[in-house]
């Protein structure tokens, strides 16, 4: 079966498109040579013969994902702590992972503040909630806790963490 062909002039040269096998091949010929369909035929089966290079993306290499324990003991503990000492009037930084709760606590000019961040399920992509309290009374209302995130990590809860608390005036 003949491969389709298409001749096109182009800066006075005779250009010729040969479709062949998913393959296209482009010759240029000044307009008074004779390129035989021979010669494009051979040309054609060269091209062919070499399969084209196909070009993958190679998508980077996933780290494997930690266990909620795991990622708050080695992630978010100590950028929480580096970031709360940071802070010129906090003292007596406390920070645990335990029974699936971030449980934070300080004192800011006198004044005895704690934070949780629950997840209830032990997993990051499950139900989460923050809650704050003052001057030693309980919790505050458990409010919703990273809801539009799609993909978490242990930099997105150390994030969230620090806004709730600059959001209530504790942090600057």
């Amino acid at each position: 079966m003949a491969s389709p062909s298409m001749n096109m002039y182009c800066d006075g040269h005779l250009m010729r498109r040969v479709v062949s096998r998913g393959n296209i091949i482009c010759t240029a010929a000044p307009e008074s040579s004779t390129a035989t369909v021979a010669e494009t035929k051979e040309a054609t089966k060269v091209e062919s013969e070499s399969p084209p290079a196909k070009l993958k993306r190679v998508a980077p290499a996933k780290s494997p994902t930690k266990p909620l324990p795991q990622m708050m003991e080695e992630d978010v503990i100590p950028s929480l702590t580096t970031i709360l000492e940071a802070q010129k009037d906090l003292s007596q930084i406390e920070l645990s992972y335990k029974d699936n709760t971030l449980e934070g606590s300080f004192l800011r000019n006198g004044i005895t503040y704690c934070f949780w961040a629950f997840f209830p399920n032990g997993v990051l992509t499950g139900p989460k909630g923050f809650s704050l309290s003052s001057y030693g009374s309980g919790p505050s209302t458990i409010e919703p806790f990273l809801i539009d995130e799609k993909k978490i990590t242990g930099k997105h809860v150390v994030f969230w963490v620090e806004k709730r608390l600059a959001a209530q005036g504790i942090l600057c």
